[in-house]
């Protein structure tokens, strides 16, 4: 199972603005009529519960790109806009975004339907019917579509189960599963036979819930040892732990504190989640003996306390009744199916700044860039527009208060202007 996988994501460009005039029979003076560029489609993380892993995306490459909008056309056609790619992720995953080196994480995937927008398609830029003014009748530019945003992605998978069974290695996780559950996991009796996570549903009564099998625990796993992370990690989305030990083991209570402490260690709300005690191999006939002993040993915990035997199922039905009991004394989790809301703080007013170096000037002013990104600065109708927008932002005033003069040369992001 591929539990955490990095993508790139790329949403479509906007279409660009077209530049048109109308040709009609009896008007020798037709106007402008170009048409709107279709703006690009964006990239959506969707969550469905029909997913169960992120293998996909391991198979199926790395990098997905949205749908580009169309450009505009004469008439004041509007250019068709591009389709939203829909990536469809499992409940329980987690969306981080690569920035600056670090992550930082965009939404708990933990609804069927929710889903979150990565990256937000371009606007189309406008046709020449918007540039028309008094004095410029009859414009020759127009705008080009604005490039879609992308990103850098990790999806990591915390399995959703409401029951998680912990404990050391060859305890008889597996055995207490296929015997609780349809589940049939792979069951041997060395340690780290289960390497995956692996899922059950349970029924009592007219109830079900989800019981998880999670890899077997040592000492470090806080640290990643053996299994280590993984196991932790998916231990974290289950809302009840039942907590097994192997009844043949000479140091029962110190397994039990062993595997609690490494829990705390990782992780102190996983630690404190609610927890059976069940000790399993009871048909073991030196096992049942010590019955009374371990009970004696256990009692102090003050936890919930059952016998079992996985192997042959005495005590399972009662054990899962324990807790289906106790899950319904818990608040249920919420499930939303609504968009994930990404909030950015965002900076007050940009503040522009002019620095000299070799050769020129340099700007930086992302919506000065923005704008000259979408214009054709070889057309001298479109840069005379360039610099009078340029002069109304407060870019003009910028670059003469740091010595510039028309003739200069003018860095902006990758495109270089001659102030005209």
């Amino acid at each position: 199972m591929i539990d955490r996988v990095k993508i790139e994501v790329k949403a479509g460009d906007g279409g660009n603005g077209a530049v048109s005039f109308r040709r009609e029979k009896y008007v020798p003076f037709g106007g402008p009529d170009g048409g709107d560029g279709g703006s690009g489609g964006s990239v959506l993380l969707r969550a469905n519960r029909s997913e169960g892993t992120l293998m996909s995306y391991q198979r199926g490459g790395k990098r997905f790109n949205a749908e580009g909008g169309e450009d505009g056309a004469a008439k004041k056609m509007h250019g068709k806009n591009g389709k939203d790619l829909v990536l469809l992720v499992p409940l329980g995953t987690l969306v981080y975004s690569l920035t600056g080196g670090g992550r930082e994480l965009l939404a708990d995937m933990v609804a069927d339907g929710q889903y979150i927008t990565v990256a937000r398609g371009g606007r189309g830029g406008r046709g020449n019917t918007h540039f028309a003014t008094s004095a410029n009748q009859a414009p020759h530019i127009a705008q080009k579509g604005e490039k879609g945003e992308q990103a850098s992605l990790i999806l990591e998978l915390k399995l959703l189960g409401d029951v998680g069974i912990i404990g050391y290695p060859s305890v008889g996780k597996s055995t207490l599963l296929a015997a609780a559950s349809a589940a049939r996991p792979k069951i041997a009796d060395y340690p780290f036979t289960t390497t995956d996570p692996v899922l059950g549903v349970v029924s009592v009564g007219d109830r079900t819930f989800v019981l998880v099998e999670v890899p077997g625990l040592v000492e470090g796993a806080h640290r990643g040892v053996g299994l280590g992370h993984d196991f932790l990690r998916h231990a974290e989305r289950t809302r009840v732990l039942i907590h097994l030990l192997d009844g043949s083991s000479t140091n029962l209570k110190e397994d039990m504190e062993q595997v609690n402490k490494e829990l705390t260690l990782f992780n102190p709300e996983l630690a404190a989640k609610p927890q059976i005690v069940a000790v399993n191999k009871v048909d073991i006939p030196e096992v049942r003996e010590r019955v009374p002993e371990l009970k004696r040993i256990l009692k102090r915990s003050g936890l919930l306390l059952h016998f079992i035997s996985a192997a042959t199922g005495e005590g399972v039905a009662s054990l899962m009744m324990a807790a289906r009991l106790m899950l319904d004394t818990l608040l249920p989790n919420t499930s939303t199916g609504q968009e994930v809301k990404v909030f950015h703080p965002k900076p007050q007013r940009e503040r522009i700044g002019v620095v000299q170096a070799s050769g020129g000037f340099v700007v930086s002013s992302q919506k000065a860039v923005s704008l000259i990104e979408r214009m054709d600065v070889d057309n001298p109708e479109a840069r005379a527009y360039l610099w009078a927008q340029l002069s109304r932002m407060g870019v003009v005033g910028a670059l003469r208060k740091a010595g510039a003069v028309p003739g200069d040369i003018v860095r902006f992001g990758r495109i270089e202007l001659v102030w005209d």
